[in-house]
């Protein structure tokens, strides 16, 4: 190991944006299981096929439907 190292024609990384975050999201089981029927079928793991889909809902600018039931008079 060196005593000194010489930076100054170092660059920064060019990737940070594409660095992933751990994070706690709670799913349905049958959500997950969906996605494992999926990674089985593909050889993808089913995190990273959660993490696909997510990103193309993200890329596509994609909004969920949600309609909400109406409870008679409230």
């Amino acid at each position: 190991m060196r005593k000194e190292y010489d930076f100054s024609n170092a660059r920064r990384n060019p990737y940070p944006a594409k660095l992933k975050r751990q994070i706690t999201i709670r799913l349905d089981a049958d959500t997950i299981e969906y996605f494992k029927r999926i990674a089985a079928a593909t050889e993808i793991p089913y995190q990273k096929l959660i993490n696909l889909y997510l990103r193309d809902c993200a890329l596509e600018e994609r909004k969920p439907q949600i309609a909400w039931e109406s409870r008679g008079g409230r």
